[in-house]
C-alpha cells in the first residue's frame, strides 16, 4: 500500500512538472523585485501575524521554491486556496508578474543549503511522520521536496504550518480551506493535536526559508 501511494504521488509529480514546463514563463528576479511593494507589508516584516483565520505569523517565503510561489499565488487567484487578502492580491497578478515575484523570492534568502537529514527524532513525530508519509513528498530532510511546486517545510513558522494543516482539513468553508487533493488526504487523519505537532516539529529544523526585512519606502 505504501508503495502504491509513493507511485501514485510521484505520478502527479511528474504530470504537474510537464504541465508545468509547457506553460512556464520566463523568470525575471529583479522585476520581481519592483513588483514585490504589494508582499512586503507582511512578507518583509520579520515575525509579521496575520489575524485570519486565527493569530499566526506569516510564512517565510525568501528561500522558497519558486515553482511552489508560482503555484500557490495561482491556486489563490483561482480560488482553490482561501483567504481574503492573498485571493484579492493574487487576483491582480499576470503569469508574468507571479514567474517574477517568485524568481526574486527564491534568490533573496541567498541560504547555505540544508542537505542532512534529521536526526535523534522523537519517537511520536517518526509515527507521524509515517502516518502522513511526509518524507515522500517533502523529502527525507524536508528541505528537498520531490518536485520544487511541493514546499520546503524545514524551519518554517510552526504557528502558519498548523493553520495550512487544519485548512486541508476544512471542507465546504467559503472564506477557509485550500483543495488540494493529496494534502487533503495526508492532512485529514491527523487530530488538531498531532498536526501541532507535526508543525513545531518541522519548524525546529534546519532550513533556508527567511524572512529578509525589507522598507515598505522605496
Amino acid at each position: 500500500m505504501k508503495n502504491l501511494v509513493r507511485s501514485m504521488i510521484a505520478l502527479v509529480a511528474a504530470l504537474g512538472s510537464l504541465g508545468f514546463a509547457m506553460e512556464a514563463t520566463a523568470q525575471d528576479a529583479k522585476a520581481g523585485e519592483k513588483k514585490a511593494a504589494m508582499c512586503i507589508g507582511c512578507h518583509g516584516i520579520p515575525d509579521y501575524k496575520a489575524s485570519f483565520p486565527e493569530v499566526y505569523r506569516v510564512p517565510m517565503i525568501a528561500g522558497q521554491n519558486a515553482k511552489y510561489i508560482v503555484s500557490a499565488l495561482t491556486q489563490y487567484k483561482k480560488g482553490d486556496r482561501k483567504h481574503p487578502t492573498m485571493r484579492g492580491i493574487a487576483a491582480s497578478l499576470s503569469d508574468q508578474d507571479m514567474a517574477d515575484l517568485a524568481a526574486f523570492y527564491s534568490t533573496e534568502a541567498k541560504s547555505e543549503p540544508v542537505t542532512a537529514a534529521p536526526a535523534d527524532v522523537p519517537a511520536n513525530v517518526a509515527e507521524l511522520l509515517k502516518k502522513g508519509n511526509c518524507a515522500s513528498c517533502h523529502g527525507a530532510n524536508f528541505n528537498t521536496p520531490i518536485d520544487p511546486s511541493y514546499p520546503k517545510l524545514a524551519g518554517q513558522h510552526g504557528d502558519y504550518l498548523y493553520v495550512a494543516l487544519r485548512e486541508y482539513q476544512t471542507d465546504k468553508n467559503a472564506l477557509v480551506g485550500r483543495n488540494n487533493a493529496i494534502m487533503m488526504g495526508m492532512a485529514r487523519p491527523f487530530t488538531h493535536a498531532e498536526a501541532k505537532v507535526l508543525a513545531n516539529y518541522f519548524a525546529t529544523l534546519p532550513g533556508e526559508l527567511k524572512t529578509v526585512p525589507q522598507s515598505r519606502f522605496r
